[in-house]
């Protein structure tokens, strides 16, 4: 054969294994309301970028002409390679729903695991989009005994996963299922966007549960896009369709730095440093007991007003998010008094803890809005672990050793205080508003503990009532931010309208942050 026929040859199977599971398949994708993982990678990537990697490969390493033909298996069902995101590499392992439901074949996790390689040794980000059924157990219709003898040589995936972490960005959308194994890819990932109605999460699908424990769901209902979004929070975000979500791993990667070696990129901003917001002086209310959406803080300090939020809708009494000052990527952590006044509870502290972690390992700047009444108290959240979990916060502020901004909006309370980077925690700026309370605890918990007898000997509830507001009013007059201030205990107390430029001044200053720590194998965080 001659060189000309073996490259007509190749270019036809070639546009062969382009055309995925076959027109049959992919109308069915498309009547889910999905795009197919060709379609979702042209919108993944900048034009004309992508390197495909793996391409010829088919199941069990079979020929074209060795396969069934109504079981055509183009690219073992995994699309991998590698592209440009905003001009930077990316490397990406996109499930092909249309040849064998994308679950993982050997080929296939071969392919994947050479991706993770070229990943890891280039520091290049890498981003999974799963719409695939978990591991093939099925070969021809069967069973495949080979399959399930060999599963003692499996796993290696995810502990790959965990070797790059925090060494590269890692992604892993949800475009559609993901059971079983596919479900510890987002588990290990750090950012897990989903789209709503068509993904899920599982550890075993609906026949799985029902031959095991016995209960009747459907896939939405044990781990669709609201379930992993508002009440597990695997999630971080949810989305109405896939380009959505593709867009929105574009933005996400822009705030990141290509691996933790590098300085996240900061791009020119044409909204003023200085920039002074008039909102800012109505936004807080009188009375420290009446809530405030602090939502509307952090777009007046932020550039754009753009707010990148991550995981918005599970446990919404903790912000936590990314956005940009003067052009400097930060990470965003703030107290929200309209939701359970506040206070930090067991799913507040391991949302801050996972995402001040994220930040510190790639070096985004942290910015800490304080407005905390402290942890939340009961036997309820005692026998949830909330000390242990409340500690997870802690250790992971106090060994933050990005920049580190606090602003305290309103008050600053107990154990809050500190686990919101306040002085103890090296701030490497720490200013307040004018009406700012940093103290043990509110005044009015400290009567009720201090002066319990006292109020028990009063005539009657009203007289009680009104001692405890007299002395209340006593105490608030120690833990004031002039008080405060006085001491030398913050940097300095500020006219909110000049918030933005101090922080941006201080991210300048603190570009080049070098915190030295002492020498350890490894920390041994709370869990």
């Amino acid at each position: 054969m001659k060189m000309k026929d073996r490259v007509e040859k190749l270019e036809e199977q070639r546009r062969r294994n382009e055309g995925m599971g076959g027109p049959e398949r992919i109308e069915r994708q498309h009547a889910k309301g999905k795009l197919t993982a060709r379609e979702r990678l042209k919108r993944l990537f900048d034009e004309n970028t992508f390197e495909e990697m793996g391409l010829l490969a088919g199941a069990e390493g079979n020929l074209p002409e060795e396969e069934d033909p109504g079981k055509p298996s183009p690219a073992d069902g995994v699309i991998t390679g590698v592209g440009e995101i905003d001009g930077r590499p990316v490397a990406a392992a996109i499930y092909d729903f249309t040849v064998f439901g994308g679950s993982i074949g050997t080929v296939g996790e071969r392919k994947v695991a050479r991706l993770r390689d070229i990943a890891l040794k280039n520091r290049i980000p890498m981003v999974w989009l799963v719409d695939s059924a978990g591991a093939r157990l099925e070969a021809g219709g069967e069973v495949d005994p080979r399959r399930l003898a060999s599963f003692a040589d499996t796993g290696y995936l995810f502990r790959e996963q965990v070797v790059m972490s925090g060494v590269v960005p890692q992604v892993a959308a949800m475009v559609g299922p993901g059971a079983a194994g596919t479900a510890y890819i987002p588990a290990l990932a750090d950012f897990v966007p989903m789209v709503k109605g068509t993904s899920s999460i599982a550890i075993g699908g609906p026949y799985l549960v029902e031959s095991v424990v016995g209960e009747k769901v459907t896939e939405e209902e044990l781990g669709g896009s609201k379930v992993h979004n508002e009440l597990s929070g695997v999630a971080d975000a949810e989305y109405p369709d896939d380009a959505a979500c593709l867009t929105a791993i574009r933005e996400y990667l822009s705030f990141f730095p290509s691996n933790c070696e590098e300085k996240p990129p900061r791009r020119q901003s044409s909204d003023p440093f200085d920039r002074r917001d008039e909102e800012l002086l109505k936004v807080v209310p009188d009375s420290q007991r009446q809530a405030f959406d602090m939502h509307k803080v952090i777009l007046s300090l932020v550039d754009d007003r753009k707010f990148f939020p991550l995981k918005p809708r599970f446990a919404r009494n903790i912000i936590t998010g990314l956005a940009r000052i003067d052009g400097w990527p930060v990470g965003i952590v703030a107290n929200n008094s309209m939701f359970l006044g506040g206070i930090l509870d067991v799913n507040a502290s391991d949302k801050a803890a996972r995402f001040i972690n994220l930040c510190d390992a790639f070096n985004i700047p942290l910015v800490f809005l304080q407005d905390v009444p402290g942890f939340m108290v009961g036997t309820k959240v005692e026998q949830q672990g909330i000390i242990r979990h409340g500690a997870k916060m802690m250790y992971a502020v106090a060994s933050a050793t990005v920049p580190k901004l606090t602003v305290v909006v309103r008050k600053g309370y107990g154990a809050g205080y500190y686990v919101m980077n306040g002085r103890a925690f090296e701030p490497d700026l720490l200013i307040a508003w004018p009406g700012a309370e940093i103290g043990v605890m509110g005044p009015e918990g400290m009567v009720s503990i201090a002066a319990r007898k006292l109020l028990q000997g009063a005539e009657s509830p009203e007289a009680a009532e009104a001692m405890k507001k007299e002395l209340a009013e006593g105490l608030r007059q120690h833990i004031r931010i002039e008080r405060t201030a006085a001491m030398a205990m913050v940097d300095d107390v500020v006219d909110p309208r000049d918030t933005r430029r101090l922080l941006a001044r201080a991210l300048k200053r603190t570009a080049n942050k070098k915190v030295e720590r002492p020498f350890r194998r490894r920390e041994i965080s709370p869990v």
